[in-house]
C-alpha cells in the first residue's frame, strides 16, 4: 500500500517541474493489528503538513505491516528510488532498530513520531536522528515514579519481549522502590493473557505495571477486568490511548497512566490541535496522534532556517526545536531526545466517550538516562 501526498502549487504539476524542496518518506503500520497507531501517526503529521499550506514539502506514506523486513524494503526504495530527504513515522522499536541506523548511515535525516529505543539514545546516537516523540523509558520512569509515590510495594511488571519492552521495564524500575511480585516479558503480538492473569492472581502483588500497545492492551484489560483480580493497575499511555479505551470501555475507568501529552494539556497549541483534529477525522486525537503533529510542525520550523543538504545546519534548526508543541514546554537534551514533562492521567468517560485527564506531574522537565552515553 502506497500513499503519495503531495503540498504543492498546481501551476507548477502543470508545468511538470520539481514539486518539493524536501521529500519525506513515511514509514508507518496502517495494516494488522497495530493499524491504529499508525493511522493516528499519519493523521496528526498530515493534518500540520496541510494546514501549512506550503509548496516545497511532498511526503510518500507506505505500510510497514508491523514486520521489520517490509519496513527496510521500504526504506531501501524510499531512499534509492524515491530520494527522500528525510525518513519518518515508525511506531515499533524492532522496525526502527532495523532501519533507523542504515538511514542515517547514508546521511538521510530520521525524526521519529514514536519508536526511541534505548540502542539509540545512548551509544548508538547519531546527529541525524531526532526523537520527537520521548526516550522509550520516559513514560515507564513516570509510572515507576507514581508507582513509589502511592507507596506500592510489590508490582507485577509485565511488557513484549521487544526492544520497547526491555525499555519499558528497565524505565519502570528506575523509578520504582518497591519489590517484584514478578517478571514476565510476552510475545509481541499476543492476544490471550490467561497464563500471565494466573501468574499474577498467584504472585501475592499489591499492583500491577503493564505495557502493551495496541490490541495488545486491549486483549489484556478486558481479559483482566473478567478475571476477578482486583488490583491496582499502572501504565503507560500507550495502552489507554484514546482507541484502546473505545474497545475497553468500563474496565479501564479509574486506571492511573503516564502520558507526556493530553488532550487537556492548557496551552494554545494544543487546544487548537484537539480541535482541527475532531473537525477533520471526526475522532479525538491520541499521542500517537500529537507525536505526528508536532513531529510535522518541527519539520516545517527548521525548513524555514535550514537548507536539508546542510547537514550540519539543518540539524542545529531541528535542534533548536523553534515550534509551537502541543506539549507545551519541549526542547531536546544532548542526544536529540525530548525534555519535556511526564503526567499522570486518570481514565474517565466525557458524555459517551472514554478518555483521559490529567491529574497530577509524575516527572519534571525530564530528560532521559542514556544522555551521557551519547559522544556525538
Amino acid at each position: 500500500m502506497k500513499t503519495l501526498i503531495m503540498a504543492t502549487a498546481a501551476a507548477a504539476l502543470a508545468a511538470g517541474s520539481a514539486v518539493a524542496d524536501v521529500k519525506v518518506g513515511m514509514i508507518t503500520t496502517l495494516s494488522g493489528g497495530g493499524a491504529s497507531l499508525g493511522i493516528d501517526t499519519r493523521d496528526g503529521f498530515m493534518l500540520a503538513i496541510e494546514a501549512a499550506g506550503r509548496d516545497d514539502i511532498e511526503v510518500v506514506i507506505e505500510d510497514d505491516q508491523r514486520k521489520p523486513d517490509i519496513a527496510v524494503q521500504l526504506a531501501d526504495k524510499m531512499i534509492q528510488s524515491e530520494k527522500v530527504d528525510v525518513l519518518t513515522g515508525i511506531v515499533w522499536s524492532n522496525l526502527a532498530m532495523a532501519v533507523v541506523p542504515a538511514a542515517t548511515a547514508q546521511g538521510l535525516f530520521y525524526l521519529s513520531t514514536n519508536a526511541a529505543p534505548a540502542q539509540l539514545a545512548g551509544k548508538g546516537c547519531n546527529s541525524n536522528y531526532f526523537a520527537i516523540s520521548y526516550q522509550n523509558d520516559n513514560l515507564h520512569e513516570g509510572a515507576g515514579a507514581y508507582a513509589a509515590k502511592e507507596g506500592f510495594k510489590n508490582t507485577f511488571i509485565m511488557a513484549p519481549n521487544y526492544p520497547a519492552g526491555h525499555d519499558s521495564l528497565n524505565g519502570f524500575k528506575r523509578y520504582y522502590e518497591g519489590d517484584l511480585a514478578g517478571e514476565v516479558f510476552t510475545k509481541l503480538g499476543q492476544t490471550d493473557y490467561a497464563a500471565e492473569i494466573a501468574q499474577i492472581r498467584a504472585s501475592g502483588a499489591d499492583s500491577v505495571f503493564f505495557f502493551l500497545p495496541g490490541g495488545m492492551g486491549i486483549s489484556f484489560l478486558k481479559q483482566y477486568a473478567d478475571s476477578g483480580v482486583d488490583l491496582p493497575v499502572v501504565g503507560p499511555a500507550f495502552s489507554f490511548d484514546q482507541g484502546i479505551l473505545q474497545a475497553v470501555g468500563e474496565a479501564a475507568l479509574g486506571v492511573k497512566n503516564s502520558s507526556t501529552w493530553s488532550k487537556d494539556l492548557d496551552n494554545a497549541a494544543n487546544a487548537a490541535f484537539v480541535a482541527d483534529f475532531q473537525q477533520k477525522y471526526d475522532r479525538l486525537p491520541s499521542i500517537y496522534a500529537a507525536q505526528g503533529f508536532d513531529t510535522a510542525n518541527l519539520l516545517l520550523s527548521a525548513m524555514d532556517k535550514a537548507d536539508v543538504n546542510d547537514d550540519a545546519a539543518f540539524a542545529e534548526a531541528l535542534k533548536s526545536a523553534d515550534f509551537a508543541s502541543v506539549r507545551g514546554a519541549f526542547s531536546f537534551a544532548a542526544n536529540n531526545h525530548p525534555v519535556q514533562n511526564v503526567y499522570v492521567r486518570e481514565v474517565i468517560k466525557e458524555g459517551d466517550i472514554y478518555t483521559n485527564k490529567i491529574v497530577g506531574t509524575a516527572l519534571e522537565s525530564h530528560a532521559n538516562a542514556y544522555v551521557d552515553e551519547c559522544k556525538m
